[in-house]
């Protein structure tokens, strides 16, 4: 078997963020071998690491986070030694409506990883990681008053998901203390790019515009968030994995506040403009509808501790972003129809049906 200087595990790796990820660390470092797990359900997709899939130093392996028994053997047979764990269920509205399974999957899901790194992780000397990537959501609210969110901020989650990730959270730190694990954990504000599944603002929208569709704002759309880049977040995470502090946590975010219906008229302003449509042609497709429950006010990151101690800083001004991403989803019409309409989901159920 081929010797790698570090056997990662990434989790979630075919998500969104989570492609983005295992990209990164495939082509930047060869000499790890990156082990991207991933249980396939909707939010999980493989054509999102087609260029990367033949790499010799990359494994798909198809599992689910709480089967236990499961974890505990990946580990030994890949001897993983760091974990950059991303699998969750992060849609708060799917939360609202099913919170057994963010309970599931958020905090049994992780407890397993946490275990399965415990039992393994024995060797004197290595340099062990695990890596919990989290969100601003488990703080709560802001008020419209210029604050941010840091790294001491009581916690305060208003929704299941938010709450199913403070409690994860919550468990590796306990690890960390209790039996000394070595951990590090990130708290990130709202992402956006390319290979975001559609239920998602920012790609649903765009999308919708392309086919002539009701924009469903909630409220008034005078909701705050703090947006990034996802290949920024990808950068921060790379940064925190390698120079962390051992159990110390990490913010990351833009400083980059958009109200949403501010950021819904950018989408519309860039998507007509490369469609070719008139200007303001899709604002007539703004349709505002009941608001959320519990639907909290503002997030905003404070990333200053990630910048001052760690040097990461974004990358890419938002404007810059969000055409680069307009951009992608047009010229991946293709990907978005296989999506929306669920044909890579059947096509990759077929394909790991027996493993």
């Amino acid at each position: 078997m081929e010797q790698f200087k570090r056997n990662i595990l990434i989790t979630g790796g075919a998500g969104f963020i989570g492609s983005n990820l295992v990209r990164l660390f495939v082509n930047r470092y060869p000499e790890y071998r990156i082990v991207n797990l991933d249980v396939l359900t909707y939010a999980g997709n493989l054509e999102n690491l087609k260029d990367v899939e033949n790499r010799p130093n990359y494994v798909f392996v198809k599992a689910d986070i709480c089967d236990y028994e499961r974890m505990a053997q990946i580990f030994a047979e890949y001897d993983i030694d760091g974990v950059i764990h991303l699998a969750a269920e992060s849609h708060v509205d799917r939360s609202i409506k099913d919170p057994f399974t963010f309970a599931r999957t958020n905090v049994m899901g992780t407890l397993s990883l946490l275990q399965a790194a415990k039992e393994q992780w024995k060797e004197e000397g290595r340099a062990y990681r695990f890596y919990h990537v989290s969100t601003d959501e488990v703080y709560g609210a802001l008020q419209m008053d210029g604050t941010f969110f840091t790294e001491k901020t009581k916690y305060d989650p208003h929704s299941p998901y938010s709450a199913s990730k403070a409690s994860s959270d919550h468990f590796v730190r306990a690890f960390h203390d209790t039996y000394g694990l070595p951990t590090v954990i990130s708290n990130c504000s709202n992402n956006y790019g390319p290979y975001q599944f559609p239920e998602k603002l920012i790609p649903l929208f765009i999308n919708n515009i392309r086919h002539g569709r009701p924009l469903p704002v909630y409220g008034k759309g005078e909701n705050v968030r703090d947006w990034l880049y996802v290949e920024d977040h990808a950068r921060a995470i790379d940064v925190i994995f390698h120079n962390g502090k051992d159990g110390d946590t990490y913010n990351i975010g833009g400083f980059n506040e958009w109200k949403n219906i501010d950021l819904i008229k950018v989408m519309i302003s860039v998507v007509d403009r490369l469609l070719g449509n008139p200007e303001g042609h899709s604002l007539g497709l703004i349709t505002y509808v009941k608001d959320r429950a519990g639907h909290d006010l503002r997030y905003a990151i404070d990333s200053t501790k990630l910048h001052e101690e760690l040097g990461w800083e974004p990358s890419l001004q938002f404007e810059e972003g969000i055409e680069k991403t307009v951009k992608w989803y047009l010229d991946h019409q293709e990907w978005m129809d296989r999506v929306t309409s669920g044909d890579y989901m059947a096509y990759y159920e077929n394909m790991y049906k027996d493993r």
